[in-house]
């Protein structure tokens, strides 16, 4: 009876789970959590730079130079010249595509983290455990 079952079925009750291997799954998966959010918080800056851009865009097309331009800095809008506010758009834009910048960076250093986790933990479990993500 034994004989007829597929190999990799016996291989289920083969490997054993030490506290090391729960270690790597735990931190398998808060890295994957933590990737996700940063990955979310990457998209949200990139459509503030999109409406940092829109606005400058529009800004240029202005042709009153005279007419003062509603900035909004927290909860209050400041009036600013056109070349004043055209300068604090260009700010707000570098340190949005700095923070990118630095986000995208977690999230590489994250992957090659999950990566390197991927390989030592297939190694032990094979086709006994699942690392991918679900694509829902």
């Amino acid at each position: 009876l034994v004989a007829s079952f597929p190999k990799s079925l016996m291989a289920a009750e083969d490997v054993n789970v030490t506290f090391e291997d729960q270690q790597k799954i735990n931190k398998f998966a808060r890295n994957t959590n933590r990737m996700s959010e940063l990955k979310d918080e990457i998209e949200a800056k990139k459509k503030s730079l999109q409406n940092l851009e829109d606005a400058s865009d529009d800004l240029m097309m202005c042709e009153d130079d005279a007419m003062l331009i509603p900035y909004q800095i927290g909860d209050v809008f400041i009036s600013h010249s056109q070349e004043e506010t055209q300068e604090m758009l260009e700010a707000g834009k570098e340190a949005l595509q700095d923070e990118i910048k630095a986000l995208e960076g977690r999230v590489s250093s994250i992957q090659e983290v999950l990566g390197d986790l991927k390989v030592q933990l297939y190694a032990k479990f094979g086709n006994n455990i699942n690392l991918e993500a679900d694509e829902s």
